[in-house]
């Protein structure tokens, strides 16, 4: 017998039937001896359009309201998926955040778990009972509702397992594991069985939307056993090991690709030193995420061409705050949101010569532009002109055999 967590995201529970299927997966479990404790999301589409009807009331709307409003969609599930499986002759209850309760910090919207009260879920997993807990949300230190970001129920599932000290974390998904890149978009893609923490995260970093990069980090440092799986099929899924399970041979993992990144160039910035610190300094501030950054001096070395990647969403905060700044002397802001961020990942990449070569003549042979670098020891991603992403995609997969 085994304490389990079993996350199901929205596509799971997206219909009435789905969840009647997803509870007969757990009345299997549940049926071998194991302890079950299942997170779940929000029916799927639910959160897009509860931001929508807030977005009606105001393009403003509160932060702390709206974690109230958007809460409430993993709270509809948990009831449905109890009284599905009571149905089924199983004892079940769901709990809210607040009736553990599950405790956060941090800001609306993006807190992040600190600890839960476990007596009461013990108690009850030890009478033979299943336990439903909403994913996405908790509670903080003043009463306030909570959510922890948009895919949280996968950081909440892996906090769970932590703190309830779980066998195992299995995330139920739509797709049968983490694929070499998006099968949507690349039907030769090939589903990878097993992957190392360090691999997952950097490709769920990255734009790969089979985990959020925060749950995948909290498995890593606490040492969870994680695999991804199809609610809608018994084919076996993947594995996410410790470091120990790194398959040096093969020297790149996956391709990911991400469409929500904007190129950001300062042009004729004085250059002399703590500009850079000057310019970035009041991002940070704002909460502003910066990711890749490359800087060219002029030949007479007065002045130098910073250019930094932000996400969409912060280009014209960014744009804002740089010219508002007394600090920052420059020629002109130049910004192009039409770039995809393209990344290779691989373990193997540390002991293999030759695969930055090999992805930038892959790149060249298909005359894509390489307008950004960013590099580390198991990734290595380039921003491009978004229109080429999908052909930088195929290629990469056959440059690297992938298929």
């Amino acid at each position: 017998m085994v304490k389990k967590v079993l996350k199901f995201g929205g596509t799971s529970v997206g219909t009435v039937e789905r969840i009647s299927y997803v509870a007969n997966i757990i009345k299997k479990e549940h049926s071998t001896g194991n302890k079950i404790i299942a997170v779940v999301s929000a029916m799927s589409g639910k959160t897009n359009e509860l931001i929508k009807i807030s977005k009606e009331i105001s393009e403003e709307f509160s932060k702390r309201e709206l974690d109230v409003l958007l809460s409430s969609g993993e709270q509809v599930t948990s009831a449905l998926l109890s009284g599905a499986l009571i149905k089924l002759g199983i004892k079940a209850k769901s709990w809210m955040n607040w009736q553990i309760p599950i405790l956060t910090d941090g800001e609306h919207s993006n807190a992040r778990i600190i600890n839960m009260h476990i007596d009461k879920i013990n108690k009850f997993l030890d009478e033979d009972g299943v336990v439903i807990i909403p994913g996405f949300q908790g509670i903080s230190k003043n009463g306030d509702i909570t959510t922890i970001g948009r895919g949280g129920s996968d950081a909440t599932a892996v906090a769970v397992a932590k703190i309830l000290s779980a066998d195992t974390c299995e995330i139920y998904t739509d797709v049968d594991g983490v694929y070499s890149s998006d099968p949507n978009k690349i039907p030769v893609a090939k589903k990878i069985d097993k992957i190392s923490y360090d691999e997952m995260l950097e490709l769920s970093s990255l734009g790969a939307k089979v985990m959020q990069s925060s749950a995948v980090q909290t498995a890593m440092m606490y040492d969870i056993p994680l695999e991804v799986k199809s609610t809608f099929s018994e084919r076996k899924g993947t594995k996410i090991f410790n470091q120990d399970n790194i398959d040096y041979t093969k020297s790149v993992t996956g391709v990911a690709y991400s469409k929500d990144d904007a190129k950001v160039t300062i042009i004729g910035v004085e250059d002399r030193p703590g500009v850079a610190a000057n310019i970035f300094e009041p991002l940070s501030k704002a909460q502003i995420n910066v990711d890749m950054v490359i800087q060219n001096i002029s030949s007479d070395h007065k002045t130098t061409d910073i250019t930094f990647t932000v996400k969409r969403d912060d280009v014209l905060k960014t744009k804002q705050i740089l010219k508002e700044s007394a600090k920052i002397k420059y020629r002109e802001i130049v910004e192009n949101n039409k770039v995809a961020k393209i990344s290779i990942v691989g373990a193997g990449m540390v002991s293999t010569p030759g695969v930055t070569y090999r992805m930038f003549r892959a790149l060249s042979d298909e005359n894509i532009n390489i307008l950004a670098i960013s590099t580390s020891e198991i990734k290595l991603s380039v921003i491009i002109e978004e229109d080429n992403t999908l052909k930088a995609i195929k290629k990469l997969h056959t440059t690297f055999e992938l298929e």
